[in-house]
């Protein structure tokens, strides 16, 4: 198996490129030949390459008939400024999945809203971090046909009894880089993921109202809560679905998940893929 590796959002420091060579070796040690993109690490500033080098690196992954599956391993705030150049009907016709987390929503969602196409929510660096034994056991056994525990999410119902649709959405801040644009997906009957780093109480309020302001509660089939990481480390006396709770219907179902967000152990899901909860 061969993949690419790609960094549509923020390019690396220095410090970072350690992990690139260890997430290379990983893999390697999985039969999982890398092919890093042009343009990863930092040159100016937090961009690795401008928005036409960075677009131009993922489009070459999926022309090149060699790649099967399209790992990007950036993070931060300027994925969304590849989407004009990319060429989605070359992207809708290739048989690549393309994975990525964070702010990688905006690439995901778009492929997703131009295409139909499935991307997996999920950062493959978590097989270098603090849970990197459990995350290179989960992805190996996926590799291999072995189980499916990297998609295995449990969650619970905060409110309503089930739910069932095609998944959208991830990041919540990074998802409404998308308002407004030909990019943001058609959310209804979908089942919408929600999930943070930073921000606590205003900034998630925020983020929820201005959801709610676009009519998307008024449309999606079930809400499924993520990690909301920031918000859940400062112990507020408010939890995200008392927050969420302002902007939602009464009888929309909601469902929380530990298992979908920026922890290191964090599992994948599908967006794209129909669910049922």
């Amino acid at each position: 198996m061969k993949v690419g590796l790609a960094a549509c959002s923020n390019g690396h420091s220095e410090q970072w490129a350690s992990q690139v060579d260890e997430l290379c070796q990983v893999l390697n040690d999985m039969n999982i030949e890398t092919v890093k993109a042009e343009h990863i690490m930092c040159i100016t500033d937090e961009f690795s390459g401008t928005d036409v080098e960075r677009a131009q690196d993922l489009m070459q992954f999926y022309q090149d008939d060699t790649i099967q599956a399209i790992y990007d391993i950036s993070g931060g705030d300027l994925a969304n400024g590849v989407l004009k150049y990319l060429d989605f009907e070359t992207i809708k016709n290739s048989d690549k999945t393309f994975w990525g987390y964070s702010d990688l929503t905006t690439v995901i969602n778009a492929i997703y809203s131009q295409t139909g196409k499935e991307s997996v929510l999920f950062q493959v660096k978590n097989m270098v971090y603090s849970a990197a034994e459990l995350q290179q056991k989960r992805f190996a056994d996926y590799i291999k046909g072995a189980n499916n525990e990297l998609f295995n999410i449990d969650y619970d119902f905060l409110q309503g009894q089930s739910m069932e649709g095609i998944l959208v959405g991830g990041n919540i801040r990074c998802l409404l880089k998308l308002a407004g644009t030909k990019y943001f997906p058609d959310v209804t009957g979908k089942i919408l993921m929600l999930e943070a780093y930073g921000g606590e109480s205003g900034q998630i309020a925020t983020l929820f109202a201005q959801l709610e302001l676009m009519g998307v509660f008024e449309k999606v089939a079930g809400v499924m809560l993520g990690t909301f990481t920031g918000y859940e480390r400062a112990n507020l006396k408010m939890s995200v679905f008392d927050l969420l709770k302002m902007h939602i219907p009464e009888g929309l179902p909601v469902g929380k998940t530990h298992d979908v967000g920026h922890s290191h152990d964090a599992k994948a899901v599908v967006i794209g893929r129909y669910y049922r909860f």
